[in-house]
């Protein structure tokens, strides 16, 4: 979501921007009973079975499984994937939201994308009714791991800073968590600290250290290296408690805020030993005064940093993307150009092997695929192509 330091950035420097940070919610909030509607696509999801994991105890009894990784799509296909407007706290997940979204692009999903917030409320807490909901309609759960108490911005979270979790006060809450995703028994894609080259989130080094070299490593930035170590051990967690049918995700804003040495994305990644999958956001203006500018410029501008994350050539997911509504045809027309950017014979051909759209209305930002009778026209062209895809295939 929107946060005021991304839009003082967009204004200065025009960079992509994404809806991650608490607003008002418009028209996607409600739910829709569309029990009665003729998807017109083959639901062939909903009778999938992701669940048939090899499940087995380890010596410590803890039970773990053997490890269940998404793969690539064969043939250098792509999956098809969104967050399907599951309202402004991005947790309101729904049968009805996902159907809705499927209908409207004829195409089902690989996965669907929401947030496991741990409020102040709620603390750090597995997501398991949303986690089934999902996984009974036949899609994959991808769960953000989302440490915030509240949605303020523009500094530390007062309750889940990364030092606190560094600290081991919260060990007990993460490994009941990791626990928690294990006895799942299902395959389940997660990230921790999304868009964490942003310091629209608290997570980002701005606020946690910056170019201080403090903490660890006298060479290393404090920001970046505190939260590498913190996801490092999230995941060390996880796979301690058997939690192995998870698919790491480390994820990314196309454009770095702010453009300093101790915010490079290179700079907070836990390694290829840790992470599975790439993720990026690379979002369109968010509102009409800001200028226009295409995906493949943005990709243009920082594919030297993206491309230094990983080392063995993980692969790349387009995690969100997504653009407002401009003058007649203007989205329709970004929409098309993103994705002829990664399709055979674009800038970016076989370096994308997913897409998930971020389908979200809210306060001046109106990002869901109808908007327009032309946008979702559009949407839906792109998405018939038979390079995209929705069978997920784990290791």
């Amino acid at each position: 979501m929107i946060s005021t330091f991304r839009m003082l950035a967009l204004s200065i420097c025009i960079f992509s921007c994404s809806p991650e940070v608490g607003r008002n919610d418009e028209d996607g909030g409600a739910e829709k009973n569309i029990d009665s509607v003729d998807l017109g696509i083959v639901n062939d999801g909903a009778e999938k079975d992701i669940a048939s994991v090899d499940f087995r105890m380890d010596e410590t009894g803890k039970g773990a499984q053997k490890k269940q990784t998404l793969l690539r799509p064969l043939g250098n296909k792509i999956y098809h994937a969104a967050f399907p407007d599951f309202g402004g706290s991005e947790d309101q997940v729904s049968v009805n939201r996902i159907m809705a979204f499927e209908s409207m692009a004829q195409k089902p999903l690989t996965w669907a994308y929401f947030s496991n917030n741990w409020s102040e409320e709620k603390g750090i807490h597995f997501p398991s009714k949303d986690v089934k909901v999902i996984n009974d309609f036949g899609r994959v759960p991808f769960i953000r791991l989302m440490a915030r108490s509240n949605f303020d911005e523009g500094g530390p979270d007062p309750l889940l800073s990364i030092d606190v979790l560094l600290s081991g006060e919260k060990d007990e809450a993460l490994r009941a968590w990791a626990r928690t995703a294990r006895d799942a028994k299902i395959p389940l894609l997660a990230e921790f600290g999304t868009e964490v080259n942003g310091d629209w989130f608290s997570w980002n080094a701005k606020w946690n250290g910056a170019g201080e070299k403090e903490y660890g490593d006298p060479d290393l930035y404090d920001g970046m290296e505190k939260f590498r170590d913190l996801y490092r051990k999230i995941i060390n967690i996880c796979r301690d408690e058997g939690a192995l049918n998870i698919t790491w995700f480390f994820h990314v804003d196309a454009y770095s805020s702010p453009r300093e040495d101790w915010n490079k994305m290179p700079g907070y990644y836990p390694g290829d030993d840790y992470i599975d999958w790439i993720g990026l956001s690379v979002y369109g203006p968010q509102r009409t005064d800001l200028g226009w500018w295409s995906f493949e410029s943005l990709l243009d501008d920082n594919w030297d940093e993206i491309s230094q994350i990983s080392q063995a050539g993980k692969p790349l997911a387009l995690l969100e993307w997504g653009v407002v509504e401009g003058e007649d045809g203007q989205k329709a027309k970004w929409i098309e150009e993103a994705m002829a950017t990664i399709l055979p014979g674009g800038a970016y051909e076989n370096k994308f092997s997913a897409v998930s759209y971020w389908h979200e209305n809210f306060d001046q930002s109106r990002l869901r695929i109808d908007t327009d009778p032309k946008s979702l026209s559009a949407y839906q062209k792109m998405m018939a192509k038979d390079i995209f895809v929705n069978d997920a295939l784990f290791e």
